[in-house]
C-alpha cells in the first residue's frame, strides 16, 4: 500500500509544470557555463593564474572537464536550494490549497504513512535533479573539454591527478544530494505550517540567509551553535576535493545534515498528526 502511494505522490509531482522548471534550468544553465568556458576559459584561466605562471611551468589540459564541473558544481549550489524548495515546499500546502488533504486521510491509510509517501517522494525529486546536474555537469564536460588534472587555486593550491577525481565527484554528487535533502525537508516542514505554495519556498530560503549571515558572526554565543546549523555543511563536498581529506570533518558534516532531515520529518509528522484537517 505505502509503494502505491508513493506512485501516486510522485504522478502528482510529475504532472505538475513547475516540477520541470528545475530540470529546464539546470538543461540551460550548465551548457552556459560549459560555452562560456570554452570560449573564454583560457582567458579566465590565465587570468586567476597569472602571477603563479610567472613562478611555475604549466603543461597539460589544465582546462578540462573535471574542472568545468568543479565549477558548475560550485556555481549552481547556490540556486538549486530554490529550484527544491520549489517543489518540496508544495508537497503539503498544495493539498491544503486544492482541499484535498481531508479526502486524502479518508483512505486506509494512516497519516504517517500519507506524510512518509509525500516526504520521500520531495528527497526522489530531489535525487533526480541532483543526477540531472551531474550527468550534465560531469558528462557533458569531459566530452567536450577532456580529461586532466583538476587544477584547484582557492586559500592553497591543489592539483588532483586524473586517476584520483572520479570518485571525488561521485561522493561530492552524493553529498550534494544529502545537503539539497535538508533543504527539501526544510520546505517540507514549512509546508506544513501554512496553506499556500508560496510561503515555504520563502520560510526556507529565509531560513539560509538568516542562518548564513548568523554564521558570520563571531559572538561567543554564536560560536557554540555555528556547528550545529545545516548552512555551516551545505557545501562539505568541497573537502572531497583537498590534496588530504579529512574524513572525519566530512562525516560529522554529513550526519548534521543527515540529523536535521531526521528531526524536520518527525516534526512534521508531529504536527500533521496533532491537527485538525478540516479541508
Amino acid at each position: 500500500m505505502f509503494f502505491t502511494l508513493l506512485k501516486i505522490e510522485l504522478d502528482k509531482i510529475f504532472k505538475k509544470g513547475r516540477s520541470f522548471i528545475g530540470f529546464i534550468a539546470i538543461g540551460i544553465l550548465v551548457p552556459i557555463i560549459q560555452i562560456a568556458m570554452y570560449s573564454e576559459g583560457n582567458d579566465y584561466f590565465n587570468m586567476f593564474t597569472q602571477t603563479l605562471q610567472q613562478q611555475f611551468d604549466f603543461s597539460g589540459n589544465l582546462l578540462n572537464g573535471y574542472l568545468i564541473a568543479f565549477i558548475v558544481l560550485q556555481s549552481l549550489f547556490v540556486h538549486i536550494p530554490l529550484l527544491v524548495s520549489l517543489i518540496a515546499g508544495d508537497m503539503l500546502a498544495g493539498e491544503a490549497i486544492a482541499g484535498t488533504f481531508r479526502i486524502l486521510l479518508i483512505r486506509p491509510v494512516s497519516r504517517f504513512q500519507v506524510i512518509s509517501a509525500k516526504f520521500i517522494a520531495a528527497q526522489i525529486y530531489t535525487l533526480l535533479l541532483i543526477l540531472w546536474m551531474s550527468v550534465l555537469s560531469m558528462g557533458l564536460s569531459v566530452l567536450f573539454f577532456g580529461k586532466g588534472e583538476l587544477f584547484i587555486v582557492a586559500s592553497t593550491i591543489t592539483i588532483l591527478p586524473q586517476d584520483d577525481i572520479l570518485w571525488r565527484f561521485l561522493l561530492a554528487y552524493f553529498y550534494g544530494f544529502l545537503s539539497m535533502s535538508t533543504v527539501a525537508s526544510v520546505a517540507f516542514f514549512f509546508s506544513g505550517l501554512v496553506e499556500n505554495s508560496i510561503g515555504p519556498i520563502v520560510s526556507t530560503m529565509a531560513v539560509i540567509i538568516v542562518f548564513t549571515i548568523i554564521s558570520s558572526l563571531d559572538a561567543g554565543f554564536i560560536k557554540a551553535i555555528k556547528p550545529f546549523l545545516f548552512t555551516n555543511h551545505l557545501i562539505g563536498w568541497r573537502y572531497l576535493f583537498e590534496q588530504t581529506i579529512d574524513s572525519l570533518r566530512i562525516l560529522q558534516s554529513a550526519i548534521i545534515l543527515f540529523m536535521h532531515s531526521i528531526l524536520l520529518f518527525a516534526l512534521s509528522v508531529y504536527y500533521l498528526h496533532k491537527k485538525d484537517i478540516m479541508t
